[in-house]
């Protein structure tokens, strides 16, 4: 029970690595929200005994209304989770639409400026609190073909890198983890294709033989976003089998 009486919001939070954190919150203590732009946050959330909520991240007014909820509720909010992310189709980097850039950059970078506007100032009042940025790897060790996606991912641990400095002061520690490629939905996405050859080329560049799953990231975020890691901040951790060695 490492997050009792704690309250929490996972955004992406009805699937893949979001869902594994959720759900891994909800079982050691905490009150969780599962904020995801899909229906199927309602199921996770009544499974857990969590609240979900509908979101875009890349929003204001809808970053604006979770955390007013959140608020609203539970008077105030020890963890944010930011796991919302997508990614392009892997193609040449000049190939990629402006459409398709924007919406990259929107999800997987605006939304950490959205929280931090929403969610910052309720976590500098209390004088606590934990945020986690779920980056990538792919903001370490670039693939080729995934370079917008890529820098965004590389943008958020440098966000993380500074939040954590600006908000030390305030009691808020900031962190991220950087995951490998995982059983998630995202997964075909970042393949192209997902075949066992593909799968073969992945695998092969992950030392410890396997593909990460939600279980994996959400011990890491426990431990990220619990008391115990109450001297950690700025840190990137990477929840990947060795990939970026």
């Amino acid at each position: 029970m490492r997050l009792k009486d704690k309250t929490a919001i996972v955004t992406g939070g009805a699937s893949g690595f979001g869902a594994g954190i959720a759900r891994r919150f909800a079982a050691e203590g905490a009150q969780v929200m599962v904020a995801d732009i899909s229906p199927a946050a309602q199921a996770l959330a009544d499974e857990i005994g969590g609240l979900a909520w509908t979101v875009d991240v890349s929003r204001d007014a809808d970053v604006a209304a979770m955390a007013r909820a959140a608020a609203d509720r539970w008077g105030g909010l020890d963890i944010l989770v930011n796991n919302a992310g997508i990614t392009h189709l892997p193609q040449p980097m000049e190939d990629v639409t402006e459409a398709e850039f924007d919406r990259v950059l929107a999800v997987n970078a605006k939304s950490v400026f959205l929280t931090a506007r929403h969610i910052v100032p309720m976590m500098k009042a209390a004088g606590r609190g934990a945020i986690l940025n779920v980056a990538s790897t792919a903001g370490v060790s670039p693939r080729p073909r995934l370079s917008w996606y890529n820098a965004s991912k590389g943008w958020m641990i440098t966000a993380t890198r500074t939040m954590a400095v600006e908000l030390a002061p305030f009691g808020v520690r900031v962190n991220a983890i950087n995951p490998v490629a995982g059983e998630t939905p995202l997964l075909k996405s970042f393949m192209g294709e997902d075949t066992p050859d593909m799968r073969a080329k992945f695998l092969s560049s992950i030392p410890i033989g396997r593909f990460s799953t939600p279980e994996d990231m959400a011990a890491a975020a426990l431990y990220l976003c619990s008391d115990e890691a109450s001297m950690v901040t700025g840190v990137a951790l990477e929840v990947d089998g060795g990939r970026c060695i």
